[in-house]
C-alpha cells in the first residue's frame, strides 16, 4: 500500500507540468423569500470549480466565492493505474457546528445547529486505494479499509453488495424505475415512473413528487412527510462511543407541500418561484450556471 501511495504522489507531481486540460465551471444565484408572515429576506450564493485532467488523472477544486474570502469547499484527486484506482480527498469539510468548534455543550446550545446533524466533527480527508477485477458479468472491488464490493448488471437489473452490510438493487421494470437499499438492516426504497408526460416519484420516506412540463419550463409539486421528534444523542470527538459523533435534537414538524415553477430565460439565467405551505411563503430565485 505504501508503494501505491508513493506512486500516486509521483504521478501527482508529474501531472502539474503536463496538465492537458483545465475546465472552469460554476454557478451563482440570488433569492428573495417573503417568508410568509415573517420578515422577508434576500440571500445569494456563488461557487466556482476548477477541474484539471491529464491522462487518467483528474484534479477537482471547488470554492465558495460569495463571502469575504475565497473559501475552499472541496479538493480531490483521482488516478487509475491498471485495475487500481487511487483517490485522495484533500479537504476536511466542516459542517455548521453550533459553536464553530468540535465541543458539545448543552442541549439548548446544540439545538441551534442543523436538526439531526452530528455534533462532533470527523476528519474526512483520506486516501483510498481500490482494486476492481471483472469476473464474468460481475466486478469485484476492495478498498484500503478491507471492504469488499461485488456489483454487476443482469437483465437490466443492477445489483451491488458489500461486506460493509450494504446491498443495493436497482433497475427498470415495466417502465418503472425501482431502487431498494438495505444498509445494516435498515431498508429504504424509491419508485419512479412517467404517466402521460408527468414524472412521478415515491420514496420510503413517504415523499411524493410530480414533475410537469419540458426541460427549461417545468413545475414540480411535492408532498413532504411529517418529521418525528428525536432527542439529542451525545457522542465524542473520536466517534467511538455508542452514539458515535452524536446527533442534534430534531423538533417535530407537520407535513407540507411545495410547488416550484422553473423557466429558462433567453439571457441564460433560470428564474424559479417556489411556494411552501409550511409557512405560506413564496421564494423567487434567479440563477445561472456556466
Amino acid at each position: 500500500m505504501k508503494k501505491l501511495i508513493a506512486l500516486f504522489a509521483v504521478s501527482a507531481m508529474a501531472s502539474t507540468s503536463a496538465m492537458a486540460a483545465i475546465a472552469l465551471s460554476g454557478a451563482a444565484s440570488v433569492s428573495y423569500d417573503d417568508n410568509g408572515t415573517a420578515a422577508s429576506a434576500t440571500s445569494y450564493d456563488a461557487d466556482l470549480t476548477v477541474t484539471g485532467t491529464a491522462g487518467t488523472t483528474t484534479v477537482t477544486i471547488s470554492a465558495d466565492v460569495d463571502g469575504a474570502s475565497f473559501a475552499t469547499s472541496a479538493a480531490s484527486m483521482a488516478t487509475t493505474i491498471g485495475p487500481v484506482t487511487v483517490t485522495a480527498d484533500m479537504h476536511d469539510e466542516v459542517s455548521a457546528d453550533a459553536l464553530g468548534t468540535n465541543t458539545a455543550t448543552t442541549v439548548a446550545a446544540n439545538a441551534t445547529g442543523t436538526a439531526g446533524e452530528q455534533i462532533f466533527e470527523s476528519t474526512d480527508t483520506s486516501v483510498t486505494i481500490s482494486v476492481d477485477a471483472p469476473i464474468g458479468d460481475a466486478t469485484v472491488g476492495v478498498d484500503d479499509t478491507g471492504v469488499l464490493t461485488v456489483s454487476g448488471t443482469w437483465s437490466g437489473i443492477t445489483m451491488s453488495s458489500s461486506t460493509g452490510d450494504k446491498t443495493t438493487v436497482a433497475g427498470s421494470i415495466a417502465g418503472m424505475d425501482v431502487s431498494v437499499t438495505n444498509d445494516a438492516g435498515s431498508t429504504t426504497w424509491s419508485l419512479g415512473t412517467t404517466v402521460s408526460g408527468v414524472a412521478l416519484s415515491l420514496a420510503s420516506s413517504q415523499k411524493i413528487t410530480a414533475t410537469f412540463g419540458l426541460a427549461g419550463n417545468t413545475m414540480v409539486v411535492s408532498s413532504i412527510p411529517a418529521v418525528t421528534a428525536a432527542v439529542q444523542k451525545d457522542g465524542n470527538s473520536a466517534g467511538t462511543g455508542t452514539n458515535g459523533y452524536g446527533k442534534r435534537l430534531v423538533a417535530s414538524a407537520a407535513s407540507y407541500s411545495t410547488v416550484a415553477i422553473s423557466r429558462s430565460l433567453t439571457s441564460g439565467a433560470t428564474l424559479a418561484a417556489t411556494y411552501s405551505s409550511a409557512d405560506d411563503s413564496l421564494t423567487l430565485k434567479a440563477s445561472v450556471a456556466f
